[in-house]
């Protein structure tokens, strides 16, 4: 086992890139790209292990119809919470992590991970009861054809963290918090924290951005800065489904803003792009930033929260922050497996948009 880095294929010819910046809205965002590396940002959330295994499909196994892989490679990478930290990394913030992982092979290699990024890991628990959530994806390949996600491993704690250890989180970065210029809460539904802390961490921090990107639990969130879900979970959050009915999608919309308290909301449609809703104001759509032939949409969530909480952070507007949150998910889903944006691309892409 190794601890992988999350490059990915790389980027496709950024001429193929769709949606079009204005002479003034690309000069303004550049500069916006420009201040991410004297931001700090804390992180605080469920770290989630994404293990991928690469292999050669050698034969049909003669004990049940089922293919034999011959193992070529296996990396983890940061997943989740992690993989937001990891953006943020890679588009040039600092950042301050706490979360919590198991004294297992899978935390292990987070831990490293991050270290050999010069990140420290003070903030990160490890307990020996917990486990470590885990994606285990094996991918196979025939020769030098392109491997194909054979099947998915999941491996969960038997529970979520209770009260005290989210509390123990909370207390371990609510000192660093002072030294960031936003706080990025990444809720998996795995307890590192929940939408009582965040209030709590919110009472203390009124000058920061405070986002939150949450799985499950979305309604529970208010009073915070923003919030970055994706369609299906509005749909999950209301019971409807949307099913291209933007009038419907308008409406949900509005009423979590109304109900939670956001000053803004994003919610991010795949290949339709993303919409923004602040307070006061008129839907914004944003066209798809890329090619809708997308090769992997693992961890996009992650990205587009990192480069939104950053831009805010860098002192961007909603609108300014959902333009570079676009152009990064629209970059980050042309690359394979749990991938990163760096500042370098997004600027690069931008420019040429």
């Amino acid at each position: 086992m190794r601890a992988g880095t999350a490059s990915g294929r790389g980027t496709k010819d950024f001429e193929t890139l769709r949606m079009k910046i204005s002479a003034r809205d690309r000069e303004f965002l550049l500069a916006l790209i420009g201040r991410f590396m004297r931001q700090r940002v804390g992180v605080l959330g469920d770290l989630v292990a994404d293990e991928f295994i690469h292999g050669e499909i050698s034969r049909v196994s003669r004990e049940a119809p089922v293919l034999i892989l011959k193992q070529c490679e296996k990396r983890i990478v940061p997943g989740g919470g992690a993989n937001a930290a990891n953006n943020l990394i890679e588009l040039g913030a600092r950042i301050e992590l706490a979360g919590v992982v198991g004294e297992d092979e899978p935390g292990e290699a987070l831990l490293g991970y991050f270290r050999e990024r010069g990140i420290s890991t003070r903030l990160i628990q490890r307990r020996r009861d917990y486990t470590t959530p885990s994606k285990c994806r094996v991918l196979g390949g025939i020769g030098h054809g392109h491997p194909q996600q054979i099947v998915r491993v999941d491996r969960e704690p038997r529970k979520p963290l209770d009260r005290a250890a989210r509390g123990k989180l909370s207390l371990r970065i609510m000192p660093r918090l002072a030294f960031c210029s936003a706080l990025l809460i990444s809720d998996y539904g795995y307890g590192a924290t929940d939408a009582s802390e965040a209030r709590h961490l919110r009472r203390r921090f009124r000058n920061v951005p405070v986002t939150v990107d949450s799985r499950y639990a979305i309604l529970s969130y208010n009073q915070l800065t923003a919030a970055t879900p994706n369609e299906p979970e509005i749909e999950a959050a209301f019971g409807e489904r949307i099913e291209n009915r933007m009038e419907l999608l308008h409406r949900l919309a509005g009423r979590l803003l109304r109900r939670s308290g956001l000053e803004a909301l994003v919610v991010t449609r795949g290949r339709d792009g993303m919409v923004l809703y602040e307070r006061g104001q008129k839907p914004h759509r944003l066209p798809i930033f890329g090619t809708d032939q997308v090769a992997d949409v693992t961890g996009a969530g992650d990205t587009v929260i990192a480069a939104f909480t950053l831009a805010l952070a860098a002192g961007a507007s909603f609108l300014h922050a959902a333009m570079l949150a676009n152009c990064a998910g629209g970059l980050v889903v042309m690359k394979s497996g749990t991938a990163t944006v760096t500042g370098r691309e997004l600027a690069e892409a931008i420019r040429n948009a």
